[in-house]
């Protein structure tokens, strides 16, 4: 199985009760000053290259000064999801490249000013493996939170350039990941809590790193009823409303990684027609036996919420689908096109990835047609 020891049925809470209230035992803290955070990033796992990025990154922050919504100037479009449009922007007073995300919310001025201030932490997220933050400041009904510009874009726009991505790549993805979900659990006591293809961002460094972590509890509370969609990355055990930790990261990470190997949402799992469609070849199936199009076990209707397939069954409600994330086994991935190590989502896999030489940059400006810088770049343009 890729993800998760077995699960008992249980009840099916839907209702938000819950989100956001987990705390994240952080204290809102000022923006600390270069020299404090110079010391940090000493204690930090880094090579030489990741070090000089995340310095060169602080510096140019340290000149920006505070945000105000007239400083910026419109490039593009770069997506929208729930709860909020991203922007590419370029910052006027220091010409850098931003992406600005912004999150309409009808709330009273101290719970828009708590947010706010609870969005400070995000100035003391400094790993290779995190975007990094510029700064957060409320405008005219909006919140708008200014992040570092990932050219690359999210692993669900890579994933609809390259249809299927290859086993080597999401190993280089597992370990940033991963990295990036240690740091935030070691260094500031808290979960990612929202872990999926488009929270992870890339660029044509090669650089891979996580966005939108549940840092402010009051944002998470205030969105809660905000949910529009027709998938879901949740754990089993957070979907019924009982304790989850961390391992719930995991089984948002391990759902991704199968949906990026496919090429789409693997729930409910593609059936034979459909396996064969994709890979091009008949497939086994999850237990490893020729997958046959009549299953053993009754397939619930529905067909996949997005991708490449040709399951012609009617979509999955919302329902149906929370429904079967907590009552039927765990996606798997088909046997046969993947390594036993990727298939169990063994640690084997993470430290076989670990020593892989991967050229990741070089992948993904090919795949989405991006330039490959030579030099170390500024982040304007």
């Amino acid at each position: 199985s890729v993800m998760a020891p077995k699960r008992r049925p249980g009840p099916l809470n839907i209702a938000p009760t819950g989100e956001g209230q987990a705390s994240t035992n952080i204290d809102a803290a000022s923006e600390a000053n270069l020299e404090a955070l110079q010391k940090k990033l000493g204690e930090l796992e880094m090579d030489e290259q990741q070090r000089k990025r995340l310095e060169a990154f602080l510096t140019q922050k340290a000149q920006v000064g505070e945000l105000k919504d007239d400083d910026f100037d419109p490039i593009c479009e770069l997506g929208a999801g729930n709860g909020g449009v991203v922007h590419k922007v370029r910052h006027k007073p220091s010409r850098l490249v931003m992406a600005r995300k912004l999150i309409h919310l009808e709330i009273k001025p101290a719970i828009r000013n708590q947010i706010i201030r609870e969005l400070q932490v995000l100035h003391e997220c400094n790993s290779p493996y995190i975007v990094g933050f510029y700064g957060a400041f409320y405008s005219d009904g909006e919140i708008s939170i200014c992040m570092e510009h990932m050219d690359g874009g999210s692993l669900d726009q890579v994933l609809k350039e390259a249809r299927r991505i290859p086993e080597e790549i999401l190993g280089k993805v597992s370990i940033a990941v991963l990295r990036g979900l240690a740091y935030l659990r070691e260094k500031h006591q808290i979960m990612h809590r929202d872990v999926k293809p488009s929270n992870i961002l890339v660029n044509s460094r090669g650089e891979i790193k996580l966005c939108d972590f549940g840092v402010s509890g009051q944002l998470i509370d205030s969105m809660a009823n905000s949910f529009v969609g027709t998938r879901s990355y949740m754990s089993p055990e957070r979907l019924q409303g009982t304790h989850y930790s961390v391992q719930s990261d995991v089984w948002s990470m391990g759902l991704s990684l199968v949906e990026l190997a496919i090429g789409r949402y693997p729930i409910p799992p593609p059936d034979a027609k459909e396996l064969e469609a994709i890979f091009g070849r008949p497939v086994l199936d999850g237990a490893g036996m020729e997958a046959h199009s009549t299953s053993p076990r009754p397939r619930p209707p529905g067909r996949p919420i997005s991708g490449h397939g040709v399951d012609s069954r009617p979509a999955m409600a919302i329902f149906e689908l929370l429904d079967y994330i907590v009552n039927e086994p765990p996606p798997k991935l088909p046997h046969g096109l993947f390594t036993p190590d990727f298939q169990d989502f063994a640690h084997t896999f993470i430290k076989r990835a670990e020593l892989e030489d991967v050229d990741f940059a070089g992948w993904l400006c090919r795949t989405m047609g991006l330039n490959q810088p030579s030099t170390p770049t500024r982040n304007a343009e």
